[in-house]
Parts: C-alpha cells; structure tokens; sequence
C-alpha cells in the first residue's frame, strides 16, 4: 500500500470516488483506499504510527519513512465546536469540507505551488450529518513558524521568501482561510509552504481578501509573541516579509 502511495506522488490524476453505504473515499484511481487507512488504531496495529501533533486537537503523523503522511480529522472550532465537536451538515459530497479541501489541494499541486499533497479523503455520512478525515504527504522536514521562532530568529533574506511565497498564493487567487504562524511551515531545505487549506478557495479576482489575510498573519505573530516568553518577532521582520510579497507581486 505504501508503495503506491510512494507512486502518487509523482503520478498527478484527477480523483476517483468510491462509495460505500454512507461512506465516500476520495483518492487517485491507482489507490485501493480503505476506510481503514482513516483508522489511527489501523496504522497502530502496523506499527506505522510515526508521531502526533496536538493543537486543539489530535493529528496523527502515520506510514513510514519512505511514505510519511498526516492523517487529519476534521473538528469544529470556535463555541459551536464545543457543543457539536466534529459533525457538519451533510448537504452533498461536495460540499463537504473534505472533498472541497482534498479538490483544492490537488489544483495547487497543479499549479506547483507550495502546499500539502493530497492522499486520500473520507467523508461517512450519519442522518443529517457528516464526519471527515484527509490523508496528506507530510511535508520534507516541514517545521512551523512557531516552533522555529522559539528558538531562534529567521534572516532577512528568509522572511522574504516567506513574502514571496505568499505573494505566490495570491497571484494564483488562492485564498487560505486561517493564514497563521502556525500554518507557516519551512521544510527541510528552508522553503516556506503553506497548510490547512479548509474551508480555502481559488477566487475568481484578487482583491481586500488578499489584505486581510496578511492582516490576520500579523495578528496571529504578535498573537504568539504576547503569548510566549521567546518569540523571535520584530516589526523589521514583518518589513522584509512584506519587502518580499511586494517584489514578488510587481514581477
């Protein structure tokens, strides 16, 4: 199975759907996906439990080194998800959060921007509602924003590649929801790239969207470094950022 995980991602395809009962699998057509593989006791039971990220909630790093991924659970947040947690309103496969993110994932590996690949989606439908998990390529060496800025300050030359990049996004009409540090990763050869494309979309122009969402990045840096006793965030680091996006959206 991970071998043909391993051959996905060089093999670009349009998605297939598969449905079982309630229950829709989302993926490249070379890929035998079960719900299983949406299972974390599943890649348990393999021994293929590689880590775990714990941010509101739990994200599972599955598979192996050759094939690591993310397997994430979609869960609601702000006080509605306090009461409902992880189920949404089924109005259709896709308009589910997992096809539209799993869609979009796949148009920006088309674009060959800088983002997360898509595996496989999974959405089980239950009455009215709906539940959800994608499958993702886990990102070379991929660090966040925050992690690396506890420990130590980015150069000059690397907050504008992160401008740049994001520049990038917005050239293509890309809108990312909840543009933050946290969604910020460099990988292992210091390239930025971009994650968590729920509730994203490609919009038909550019426009205030793109302002607001360096707006909400700003917001969430002096968020962190409020919040943390170390956090290597300074107003000349957010100059060089935005250097880098202007030069990148002239061009």
């Amino acid at each position: 199975m991970l071998e043909c995980v391993k051959n996905h991602w060089k093999i670009p395809l349009q998605p297939q759907i598969t449905q079982l009962k309630n229950r829709w699998l989302i993926s490249s057509p070379q890929l035998d996906v079960t719900p299983s593989w949406f299972d974390a006791v599943y890649w348990q039971e393999q021994g293929k439990i590689l880590g775990q990220s714990h941010g509101r909630n739990v994200t599972w790093f599955v598979g192996d080194e050759q094939a690591p991924m993310v397997l994430r659970h979609y869960y609601r947040g702000g006080l509605i998800g306090k009461l409902i947690n992880d189920a949404y309103l089924f109005s259709g496969l896709k308009s589910s959060r997992a096809y539209k993110e799993f869609t979009l994932l796949h148009q920006l590996e088309q674009l060959n921007l800088p983002a997360c690949r898509a595996i496989a989606a999974q959405v089980v439908r239950n009455g009215l509602v709906y539940r959800a998990d994608l499958l993702m390529k886990m990102v070379d060496g991929g660090r966040d924003l925050v992690a690396i800025l506890t420990e130590a300050p980015l150069p000059c030359e690397q907050w504008q590649a992160i401008g740049e990049t994001i520049a990038l996004f917005h050239q293509h009409k890309v809108y990312h929801a909840d543009l933050n540090a946290h969604n910020i990763l460099l990988d292992g050869n210091d390239k930025p790239c971009l994650i968590d494309f729920d509730r994203g979309e490609i919009k038909a122009t550019a426009g205030q969207w793109c302002q607001d969402n360096l707006d909400r990045l700003l917001r969430s840096f002096n968020k962190e470094k409020n919040k943390l006793d170390r956090f290597n965030f300074t107003s000349q680091n957010w100059d060089s950022l935005m250097r880098g996006y202007n030069r990148e959206i002239i061009n």
